[in-house]
């Protein structure tokens, strides 16, 4: 079944790539009729840039990282300076299409009464004048209009010229302004939330989320070490891991990774596997973590805080990514299961690496699901896609009367190194009793 997943997914991403490049040397290319070395050196720079991308996404998670990173930084940042461009010079050609054909509907609405005479139509001169011959049609003005909508090929080249500069400088300008945040330091973002269930004596509990790392080809254990030293700065009760660590096998960056260890809190941390674990090898990565004392919640649960009889405590819940099923059949998400012979009456925080499995988590009384995956939608235009796809994109949410959902941002990024208007970020969420 794995096997299916990765064809249908590459044969998808080719077709995406090959349609957006080619998309791409029509506007800049065909339109604006460049020629030469500069028709050459364009057509070059697009077919490299089209095969680099999957070669990255292969490379990155194959080939050890003194030779995977270069290669994967210049094909990740060709694949979002190239989201940018298509997005803009798609806007523009949406902007003219609809301009035109506002300006059609405009000219198809214009009447001109028949019992009137039209001061624009011809004059028709039947008789001899000294000034005419016979049958001679003479025009008010002294050159016709041009027909709606003609721009004439020198005029049509130059905007061709100019909507392509002007898309290529502000997409060259985003880009840069997105790299800088993703690679920048990552920001600890405060949650408080009250929960209904929660023993006063665990008033101000503090648990720090982190999300999506994604260590991989490109962030690797020294973007870990800045994680670990902010995470131990907040200094957390519990620390949780809610999918998406990790982008690559144990082999190649299980060192990086290791750096985890570090992590300081007095309850622990916890760990859900998201998507991209099973991509990575889950069957390895989960016993990996256990030696570094981060165990994974599999449609499971464990008690936080006082485990004596009448101590201060909550639950904490974990589930699979629902892709696991495909890699690793016994994973498919089960809530139920991981909820079997619960008190009702105690207070329940979920680790769900998706937030989908809201609906069925308030359905079994969570008070708090936290999640990932989304990225807060990384960069626009995926900010949009995000909105529709899942039902919350990022930031504390209400979902019914007793549950509550935080989608964190993520910690790193994946694909395009590029952050706009959604940046990282480790989450301190504060527990208060409601």
């Amino acid at each position: 079944m794995r096997y299916g997943f990765y064809s249908v997914v590459f044969t998808v991403g080719i077709a995406l790539l090959y349609f957006a490049h080619r998309y791409a040397w029509r506007r800049l290319v065909k339109d604006t009729g460049v020629t030469g070395a500069v028709r050459r050196l364009t057509a070059a720079i697009l077919i490299a840039g089209c095969a680099s991308i999957p070669l990255g996404m292969i490379i990155g998670r194959y080939v050890d990282r003194t030779v995977s990173q270069p290669f994967a930084i210049v094909a990740f940042s060709w694949a979002g300076f190239m989201a940018f461009l298509i997005t803009i010079l798609f806007a523009l050609d949406a902007g003219v299409l609809g301009a035109r054909l506002v300006a059609r509907l405009r000219g198809r609405n214009v009447e001109v009464p028949s019992s009137e005479p039209n001061p624009a139509a011809p004059t028709i001169v039947t008789g001899p004048t000294p000034s005419a011959p016979p049958s001679t049609v003479v025009h008010p003005a002294q050159t016709p209009p041009a027909p709606s909508g003609l721009i004439l090929p020198a005029r049509r080249a130059f905007l061709a010229r100019a909507s392509a500069g002007a898309a290529l400088g502000t997409a060259g300008g985003l880009f840069v302004i997105g790299a800088r945040n993703a690679f920048g330091e990552v920001a600890v973002k405060e949650v408080p939330v009250g929960l209904a269930r929660l023993p006063k004596a665990l008033d101000g509990f503090k648990i720090v989320q982190l999300t999506d790392v994604h260590i991989g080809a490109m962030l690797d254990g020294r973007f870990l070490d800045g994680v670990v030293e902010t995470v131990n700065r907040q200094k957390p009760d519990l620390v949780v891991i809610t999918g998406d660590l990790v982008d690559g096998s144990t082999r190649l960056i299980g060192a990086d990774v290791a750096r985890l260890g570090g992590i300081q809190s007095r309850h622990g941390t916890w760990f859900i596997t998201g998507n991209h674990e099973y991509y990575s090898g889950a069957g390895d990565w989960i016993p990996f973590l256990d030696k570094l004392r981060i165990p994974t919640l599999v449609n499971s649960r464990v008690v936080i805080g006082d485990k004596g009889p009448g101590g201060a405590s909550f639950d904490l819940a974990g589930i699979p990514d629902r892709q696991g099923t495909l890699f690793v059949p016994e994973h498919e998400p089960n809530l139920g299961r991981a909820l079997e012979g619960r008190d009702p009456e105690r207070e329940l925080v979920l680790l769900a690496h998706r937030p989908n499995p809201i609906t069925e988590a308030a359905a079994h009384g969570v008070g708090l699901q936290l999640s990932g995956h989304t990225h807060g939608g990384q960069f626009f235009p995926i900010t949009a896609i995000g909105e529709l796809v899942h039902p919350y994109n990022a930031g504390l949410h209400r979902h019914g009367d007793l549950t509550q959902i935080y989608v964190s941002c993520g910690t790193g990024f994946w694909g395009p190194p590029i952050r706009i208007l959604a940046p990282s970020e480790v989450t301190s969420i504060r527990l208060y009793a409601a």
